[in-house]
């Protein structure tokens, strides 16, 4: 049995991520004193208008602070680069802000289906004009804020900027069925639409929520990261020359946009200066196909003998090499 072992890390575009990050801290720190000073202004209108769904949102827009609040911090911290106690850095930092933010829009629909219920139970008139203006000045807020959040696709592939997103996108919806809610009110005298909205509202968190907390749980958890299915690159490596067999094949996730493997890869007997070229061909593949770009892949030259928990293999010869 001989046996190399081999790692490969690449860091492309790492200016242009570096440029990203800064300008989403600005917007998410602008966004954060904006958020907070129209949550004061809802919460003394709902009082006055007497309404549950501008105090529901007022409240949905005091998480959606919290939420902005944790994912600059996450940010902060997973742009941090990794230290001798933390070797791969503060990258699920960002992920484990998101699992948060996720679990407070989750908290937060239960108690607005409490207190629809209560309101749906003793109705009280609501003051439609007031719900309109209120709603409308904060539909062209969030609606502000998703915008800069979303700039250039960032939420897509940011898990923590995504929870962020999530909170304004859902609760410009929420403002927007409130505007609609209020006309309907002031020309039915219809009060009951004011928990029902609520309730909508609530029902819209919990499915925003719940599609950030799948996500960061399977990333905290170190599973395999979404979009990939383990045959198709197991495949792919096998088709790379020089490739005989891939085998203890696995991929997670570092973070919200960073992916990392291990695996055993079968080759003819060579000495390690003809199976470099063998390795630069694999991580392109990786890199160009699978946005994979930390790699530790374990060069073996006649088939290991399996246990039935374990590898058992004779090392005659190790290479250590890092590509940066």
């Amino acid at each position: 049995m001989k046996v190399e072992m081999v790692a490969g890390h690449q860091h492309p575009h790492a200016p242009q991520l570096a440029s990203d990050d800064s300008r989403m801290k600005r917007v998410l720190i602008i966004s954060l004193v904006l958020t907070l000073a129209f949550v004061v202004f809802e919460t003394a209108a709902g009082f006055a208008a007497h309404s549950l769904a501008l105090l529901s949102d007022a409240g949905h827009n005091f998480t959606d602070a919290f939420a902005l609040l944790l994912a600059a911090f996450g940010i902060y911290l997973q742009a941090r680069p990794g230290d001798h106690t933390r070797t791969y850095g503060y990258q699920r930092a960002g992920v484990l802000a998101a699992f948060v933010n996720a679990l407070t829009l989750i908290l937060l629909a239960a108690v607005l289906f409490y207190e629809s219920y209560q309101r749906l139970i003793h109705p009280e008139p609501v003051a439609a004009n007031i719900m309109m203006i209120v709603a409308a000045i904060a539909l062209v807020l969030n609606l502000g804020i998703a915008w800069a959040l979303g700039g250039h696709g960032h939420h897509h592939h940011d898990l923590n900027v995504r929870a962020a997103w999530l909170h304004m996108a859902g609760d410009a919806a929420s403002s927007a069925a409130i505007i609609l809610g209020a006309v309907a009110i002031r020309y039915t005298n219809w009060h009951v639409i004011d928990p029902i909205l609520s309730i909508l509202i609530g029902v819209a968190i919990v499915w925003s929520g719940w599609g950030i907390i799948r996500d960061s749980l399977n990333i905290l958890l170190e599973g395999l990261p979404k979009g990939l299915q383990l045959k198709k690159v197991s495949a792919e490596l096998s088709h790379v020359e020089g490739v005989i067999d891939v085998h203890d094949l696995h991929i997670w996730s570092l973070g919200s946009d960073s992916r990392a493997l291990s695996c055993h890869i079968l080759i003819d007997d060579m000495p390690p200066s003809e199976s470099d070229s063998i390795l630069r061909r694999i991580n392109d593949v990786l890199c160009e196909r699978f946005h994979i770009l930390h790699t530790t892949i374990q060069f073996e030259h006649v088939k290991c003998i399996l246990a039935e928990t374990h590898c058992t293999t004779t090392q005659t010869a190790a290479q250590q090499e890092h590509r940066h």
